[in-house]
């Protein structure tokens, strides 16, 4: 139990060849390596989490990662493990291990848990199939590959699957009798204190390892607070921090772009359009809706005036002062009109002016004679008078 390791919890994958180059006796030693590396784990569901996966031309996954959880448990089905023999099938047990072991139905702890996935291949041969570019998708998918090499070991391929630094990830034995000897090598690597492996450090959002001690960091669009150990979400939409065109609303540590009333925000989701604000719905202008970059005002047609409520319109009056040219007298007819006189004028041709009216001189027969009987009735009372004043 002293030699147990208690500071790194870690998904833990062997990945061991049993090809027909492995001898039985040989195998058995490799069998008592991954006894004795499980010893110096702390095993648990909460600590270490331990698969063994068995392959040749064929891959088997002899206990996932979720299976089991106490070290008498391990050893004793690493105990029952019997060789595939044939060929060495190394790419095809890294993409197997990628596929269905480091899945979280198969055990593995979601990427949230900062869990180091750790894969060791043990093998004495050269692999037959490609094992370049699965090895780079494993490491590239954040799996550690540590390659052991026994004996007649292609060396070049160790370190083709290996992660960097390779110094640190290569181990190679002269034979599977003394492969036990790497228990201790690895003991060192998996117990190095990370302080941030030990949930001890106090970061709010990232912990980074720096030697035995550890530094504190955000996740993007958040800033390390004076304390170094909490975050606060970056004020995204401060100038010069987005691309919005109108207007930029802040999203815990992003941003999201939108626009003015009357615009539209376009597919590169950062400018904006004006809306045809008078398009069919979008207005409540009576008669005429003129558009005005995003915004609009009602109009009305020739003879209405648009209504105190600027939406409505009602006929204009079409005889008030200054809205006709008639010289005397404006007669409304719907929304047009007509000109018209005085009494004694008449209209003129253009329809507009008027003139005074000319009295006819002609006179009946009756009132002829009327004129003529007054006539001479003025000149008998004439002739009287003379008569009278020469006496």
């Amino acid at each position: 139990a002293d030699t147990a390791c208690k500071n790194r919890p870690l998904d833990l994958v062997f990945i061991v060849d049993s090809s027909r180059s492995v001898r039985p006796e040989e195998f058995e030693k490799v069998k008592i390596f991954l006894s004795e590396m499980i010893d110096t784990l702390d095993v648990g569901e909460r600590t270490t989490r331990v698969a063994v996966m068995n392959y040749a031309s064929t891959v088997k996954v002899e206990f996932p990662l979720r299976t089991y959880f106490d070290k008498a448990s391990m050893k004793e089905a690493v105990s029952r493990i019997e060789p595939l023999s044939a060929g060495t099938m190394t790419g095809l047990a890294i993409q197997t291990a990628m596929d269905e072991v480091f899945t979280e139905e198969m055990g593995t702890r979601p990427a949230t848990f900062n869990i180091p996935k750790v894969v060791i291949v043990v093998t004495d041969g050269r692999p037959q199939d490609q094992v370049r570019d699965v090895a780079a998708s494993a490491r590239t998918a954040g799996i550690e590959i540590y390659a052991v090499g026994v004996d007649r070991v292609d060396m070049q391929s160790l370190r083709i699957m290996a992660s960097e630094p390779l110094d640190e990830h290569v181990f190679y034995v002269e034979t599977y009798g003394v492969i036990e000897k790497l228990t201790s090598k690895f003991r060192e690597t998996f117990c190095a204190v990370n302080v941030c492996a030990l949930g001890s450090h106090g970061c709010q959002q990232v912990c980074v390892s720096n030697g035995a001690s550890y530094l504190c960091d955000c996740y993007e669009g958040y800033t390390l607070n004076p304390d170094k150990r909490t975050c606060s979400a970056v004020d995204m939409c401060a100038p010069g921090r987005h691309e919005c065109d109108q207007i930029c609303v802040s999203n815990n540590g992003s941003y999201v772009c939108d626009c003015y009333e009357g615009y539209t925000l376009n597919p590169d989701k950062k400018t904006c359009s004006a809306m045809d604000m008078c398009a069919s719905g979008r207005h409540d202008c009576a008669q005429v809706c003129l558009s005005n970059d995003g915004s609009y005002s009602c109009g009305c047609y020739e003879g209405y005036t648009l209504n105190p409520d600027k939406k409505t319109c009602s006929a204009a009056d079409v005889c008030a002062p200054g809205r006709h040219d008639c010289e005397q007298v404006c007669v409304r007819d719907d929304l047009f009109y007509t000109c018209d006189c005085h009494q004694g004028y008449t209209l003129n041709p253009d329809r507009k002016t008027c003139s005074r009216a000319i009295t006819s001189s002609l006179v009946t027969m009756e009132e002829s004679c009327k004129c003529e009987a007054i006539v001479a009735l003025q000149d008998s009372v004439t002739s009287r008078l003379e008569a009278l004043s020469t006496k």
